[in-house]
Order: C-alpha cells, then sequence, then structure tokens
C-alpha cells in the first residue's frame, strides 16, 4: 500500500490464533450499548526494528503507536504483529497536532493500539480500532495536571478535525493524568487497484 513496507493483510488472511484475538468483523458494545464493528484489515510489522523506522508521518513512526505491556494477549506481543489500517488516520492526526505543539508527542505504552484482547479493553475503546492515543509528554511538559491537559486539548479540538478528546477529570470516562485523542469508530480498509496504484475506502 502506496510506499509503506508494511503488507495489507485481510481478515481470512490472518494466523489463526491471531485472528482469534483480533476477532476482524465482529461486534463490541461501547459504553452505550452499540454495537460497533471491529476493523478487517491490517498492516503487518514484522519486527521492533522495523516499527522504530517505519514513518507512518514526517513525525511518527510505527513503534510510538505499538508499545504494549502483559495485559497485551500473548500472541500480540511478538512478531509478526498486526496493526488495523486506521492507524495511518490517527498518525495523520497527530502530525497536525505535532506541528501545532512544535515538539515532541510522546504516548504512552498501551496508550496507542490495544487490542479487544487487551485488558485494558473494556468495552468498545477507539484504541481497538488504532484510532486513539493516549499522550502523556508533550516537549518537557508531563500532563499530570488538568490544567496541562486542558490547555493540549483545547488544541487538538482547534486543529484536528472530528477529534473527540476525553474530558478532563478523575471520575470513570475522564483523565487526569493523560491527553486522550481518538478519530472515532473509523474502520479504514485499503483497495488495491489493477494497476497497481492504491485508493482507499472508509467508514
Amino acid at each position: 500500500m502506496s510506499t509503506l513496507p508494511l503488507p495489507l493483510v485481510l481478515a481470512a488472511e490472518l494466523p489463526p490464533g491471531v485472528r482469534e484475538v483480533l476477532r476482524p468483523g465482529e461486534k463490541l458494545r461501547d459504553r452505550a450499548g452499540i454495537a460497533r464493528v471491529l476493523p478487517s484489515s491490517f498492516l503487518r510489522v514484522d519486527s521492533w526494528d522495523q516499527a522504530l523506522v517505519t514513518h507512518l508521518t514526517r513525525n511518527f513512526t510505527v513503534s510510538e503507536f505499538i508499545g504494549v505491556d502483559v495485559r497485551e494477549s500473548p500472541v500480540l506481543r511478538s512478531f509478526p504483529r498486526y496493526v488495523p489500517c486506521a492507524l495511518l488516520l490517527l498518525a495523520g492526526a497527530l502530525e497536525l497536532f505535532r506541528r501545532e505543539v512544535a515538539t515532541y508527542v510522546h504516548v504512552a505504552a498501551n496508550g496507542g493500539y490495544r487490542s479487544p484482547g487487551h485488558a485494558l479493553s473494556r468495552h468498545a475503546s477507539r484504541h481497538c480500532w488504532g484510532t486513539a492515543a493516549n499522550i502523556y509528554r508533550i516537549g518537557g511538559t508531563t500532563l499530570d495536571s488538568l490544567e496541562e491537559i486542558e490547555r493540549y486539548a483545547a488544541i487538538a479540538r482547534r486543529v484536528i478535525p472530528g477529534v473527540w478528546v476525553r474530558p478532563c477529570g478523575r471520575e470513570d470516562g475522564e483523565a487526569d493524568d493523560h491527553l486522550h485523542i481518538d478519530i472515532g469508530y473509523t474502520v479504514f480498509d485499503p483497495v488495491d487497484e489493477p494497476d497497481g496504484g492504491s485508493s482507499a475506502e472508509g467508514s
């Protein structure tokens, strides 16, 4: 797809153990009880070294979105790893944010893509779609106060079209130690054209 060295893998092509965890095309219910269809198109990442050097945008590599701990399913803590294609759209959104703040944007461990099998994947978390990021530091500023979180949340709302930012606070569904940015339940299914080019259909 395009010039990325990451092969496109469709649901039927996933290894059986991986497919069981990723549950492509199945439905998860969100907090409101609405059924959301999980992604069915993925990019294959063959190694951590590849993730480190593969840029999705000028300022973001694959590695910044796939850091997880032991709460992730064991089959998805080794390589090859499979990430939803919508991760490209998330990286593009964060690139707009990165250019506005003019400094490094740090995504937390478990704060990028998480599979439906991850212990933190309660309800239909947008992290399972590869469309959400938890940012814990921007440049030298650690986001550990409501004032700092809200300051950067306002920037995200201004520069990222259609963005949703988790409210600041200490109640369930709020955040007080990171900035949660997401672009919703977005499914991105790239299509290879017969002439060797590529296009994309999204919903």
